[in-house]
């Protein structure tokens, strides 16, 4: 299963993709979508992330995404362009009819280092220890929007597993996660 992640921005958003067989995950690619902020006027840069979002579908093929969902921000003109670019986004993925999963923040932070408050870095790091050489082959990860679109992907990828089998098994893996 190929599943693709999204790290809404209305300047730089994050995007990566994993792919999950059996119990490994590779990493597939991995971009940060640059829109200047003065070069374009506010529908071109949703125009621009649009069609960002679907050139990568086109190239990585996921059969799913997820993306983080909309937090609250204390400034509300930034929490609204950020939640339109993140439609901007999710309506390139919903026109294909691709499964669509929303992670917050904290969940996708506990799966992958077992703290929801966990840094950005502590996240940058797991995602290179879950991904190994495989992240290594698509070159360096250059902000951290890249990693946190691995890390959300990842996040569906460990939901999924944990999802998939039986109760026990699942708690059992919930905390040798949460252990890491």
């Amino acid at each position: 299963m190929r599943i693709m992640g999204i790290d809404p921005g209305s300047n730089y958003m994050g995007l990566g993709c994993v792919e999950l067989k059996g119990s490994s995950l590779t990493c597939i690619g991995h971009t940060v979508v640059h829109v200047s902020a003065g070069a374009e006027n506010w529908p071109q840069r949703l125009k621009a992330i649009f069609e960002a979002v679907n050139a990568h579908i086109e190239v990585w093929k996921p059969m799913a995404v997820s993306a983080e969902e909309v937090f609250f921000a204390k400034n509300p003109q930034s929490a609204l362009k950020l939640g339109q670019a993140r439609g901007a986004a999710l309506a390139a993925v919903a026109r294909l009819d691709i499964p669509i999963h929303e992670y917050s923040a904290s969940t996708v932070k506990q799966t992958l280092t077992g703290s929801g408050r966990a840094e950005k870095e502590q996240v940058e790091r797991m995602v290179k220890l879950f991904l190994g050489a495989s992240l290594a082959a698509h070159g360096p990860v250059a902000r951290f929007d890249a990693s946190d679109a691995l890390a959300i992907a990842i996040c569906h990828a460990q939901q999924n597993k944990i999802q998939s089998l039986g109760k026990p098994q699942a708690q059992n893996i919930r905390e040798k996660i949460s252990r890491l």
